[in-house]
């Protein structure tokens, strides 16, 4: 057994008849995680025998997840960033010629990934990458001039445009496959300009229409700033709103750093 599926097995608290353990959100259950809990999955399903709530911490075998143990222990052991982690899942999911859409792309980082992911000989694939701010897609569109020859920053279509908007620009035949958001403010920008729940949750209506089943919503969300719980809370009451049959959504959240950023998966069967 992993370290991982041992961990994720043997943590379970009790109270009140009910078992806490960790696993996925369930999303038309009972949503009960608060993202003040420090829960590290958020998951709760009915117990057919005692009425308490709880799930196995086997991973479904459709998730982005199967066979991310080893991903998944090294962020644990303070060895992967989230955005490690989310750069693991994307390539489980992600196929070469796919549509995807970075939906805050900051610093270009991840468009940069992104690419790489879905860039081969046919030239069919395309990232979408958007942000509200200049300063962010200048940041990006310099990282991609000395990353990439002329050929491969042609798959990449840059707009300045809140991630809101994003069936604006993204054409409608698309079939996305990953959208993913890192929530909070523009590293080494000014603080005060950050992501906030209003346009976040319009967002996430939004790609929730417009990926295809198979797809993946990746984010990793700051909260060490003002506003980032109250972000970090839409987002989990979003997810636990997804139906369960056609959705699988987890968070990883660390027990003991409440400012860490918390990758969040919602995963489109």
């Amino acid at each position: 057994m992993s370290l991982l599926r041992f961990w994720l097995g043997s943590i379970a608290i009790q109270k009140q008849r009910t078992r806490f353990s960790c696993g996925f959100f369930a999303p038309s259950q009972r949503y009960i995680s608060s993202s003040r809990s420090r829960n590290f999955y958020s998951c709760l399903k009915p117990n057919q025998q005692d009425g308490a709530h709880y799930q196995s911490s086997s991973l479904p075998r459709d998730s982005p997840l199967s066979g991310m143990e080893d991903a998944l222990t090294g962020y644990l052991l303070g060895k992967k960033r989230a955005t490690d982690v989310a750069h693991m899942v994307w390539r489980h999911v992600v196929q070469k010629g796919d549509t995807v859409v970075d939906a805050t792309c900051g610093n270009g980082y991840d468009t940069l990934e992104m690419l790489k992911l879905v860039a081969d000989d046919s030239h069919k694939g395309f990232v979408y990458a958007l942000d509200i701010q200049k300063d962010a897609l200048d940041m990006t569109s310099s990282l991609l001039d000395d990353s990439l020859n002329p050929t491969e920053k042609q798959l990449i279509k840059l707009f300045n445009i809140c991630h809101s908007k994003m069936e604006e620009v993204i054409p409608s035949h698309a079939s996305v496959r990953l959208i993913a958001f890192n929530l909070g403010y523009l590293p080494g920008g000014d603080k005060e300009i950050i992501t906030r729940s209003e346009t976040t949750l319009l967002a996430l209506e939004a790609a929730k229409r417009i990926l295809m089943p198979g797809g993946l919503i990746s984010l990793v969300v700051y909260v060490g700033h003002p506003g980032g719980w109250e972000e970090l809370e839409s987002i989990e009451a979003f997810a636990a709103g997804l139906s369960s049959e056609n959705w699988i959504c987890c968070k990883l959240q660390m027990l003991n750093r409440p400012s860490s950023p918390i990758p969040i998966f919602l995963f489109k069967r």
